[in-house]
C-alpha cells in the first residue's frame, strides 16, 4: 500500500512542506529537536523526495543518506541532487528489511515512518534494523501522528491538512487518512496511528533507550505571519508529535 501511494504523489510531495502546519509546525520543531548535526552522519529514512536529507547536509552533517521504499520519490531526490549537488546519497530500500550499511550512523531521522508499518512485527523489525545502523548512543528522531489524537482538532482544514479515522483498527492501533489540502487536487495517504506502548515497546525490543515524548510548537515566525489566536485550536488538539531515543 505504502508503495503504491507514494509513487503516485511523487514530486509533489515537496507542496506538503509550503503548508501551514508543516511550514511552521513541524519543520521548525523537528530541526530544533535534531539540533546541531554539523560533523554528524545522518540516515534519513523514509526519506521522500529528501527534504530533511539536504535540510541536514546544508547545516553541516559529513554525510547523509536517505532511503526510501518509493521508486519514485528517489528518482524525484536525486533530480534535486543533480539540479543542486549537496553530497546526499539515496537508495530505494524498505526499512523493515534495511540491510546493514557499510558505516554505522550518529543520528537516524524518522518522520512519518515508523506509522506505516502493517504490523506490531514489522514495526519491531524497523526499530531493530534502524538500531543496528546507529553507532552506540546514536540517536534516533521520530515524527508522528500522535498516538492518543481524538481528531479533534475542528479547524485542521485551515492549518493545510485533513485527517480522519478509516473505522478500521490496524493491530498497532487505528487506521487513518491524512489529506493535504494541495491546489489544484489535494492528495490522500492512508496510515497507522500506533498506540503509545507500540511505539515504546517495540523500541525497547530493539535495545533503544531514554526514550522520551516532545509535542510540537509553532515558530515565531508562524505567529508572526497569522497571529497567536490562528493557532490555539491546533497547539490544543495537536495531530502530530515528535520522539527521541538512543540506541
Amino acid at each position: 500500500m505504502c508503495v503504491q501511494q507514494y509513487d503516485a504523489i511523487g514530486e509533489a510531495f515537496e507542496g506538503f512542506k509550503a503548508l501551514p502546519l508543516t511550514r511552521f509546525g513541524e519543520v521548525p520543531s523537528f530541526l530544533a529537536l535534531v539540533g546541531d548535526v554539523r560533523g554528524k552522519s545522518v540516515l534519513d529514512l523514509a526519506c521522500g523526495t529528501g527534504f530533511y536529507s539536504r535540510e541536514f547536509k546544508r547545516r553541516g552533517a559529513t554525510d547523509v543518506f536517505g532511503v526510501d521504499i518509493s521508486g519514485e520519490m528517489i528518482a524525484a531526490a536525486q533530480e534535486r541532487e543533480r539540479r543542486e549537488p549537496l553530497g546526499v546519497r539515496y537508495e530505494v530500500g524498505d526499512v523493515a528489511e534495511l540491510r546493514p550499511l557499510d558505516a554505522k550512523f550518529d543520528v537516524a531521522l524518522g518522520v512519518q515512518c515508523l506509522n506505516y508499518a502493517e504490523s506490531i512485527a514489522e514495526l519491531r523489525r524497523m526499530c531493530r534494523a534502524i538500531h543496528r545502523n546507529l553507532v552506540p548512543g546514536g540517536e534516533f528522531f521520530v515524527l508522528c501522528q500522535r498516538p492518543d489524537y481524538r481528531f479533534d482538532c475542528e479547524s485542521l482544514d485551515k492549518y493545510g491538512f485533513r485527517c480522519e479515522p478509516t473505522g478500521e483498527e490496524a493491530e498497532a492501533g487505528p487506521r487513518c487518512r491524512v489529506t493535504a489540502l494541495l491546489e489544484p487536487q489535494p492528495i490522500s495517504i492512508l496510515g497507522t496511528v500506533p498506540r503509545r506502548e507500540v511505539y515504546e515497546e517495540s523500541l525497547r525490543v530493539a535495545g533503544f533507550r531514554d526514550i522520551e515524548w516532545v509535542p510540537l510548537s509553532v515558530s515565531e515566525a508562524g505567529i508572526r505571519e497569522f497571529g497567536e489566536e490562528f493557532w490555539t485550536d491546533l497547539l490544543a488538539h495537536p495531530p502530530l508529535v515528535m520522539l527521541r531515543c538512543r540506541a
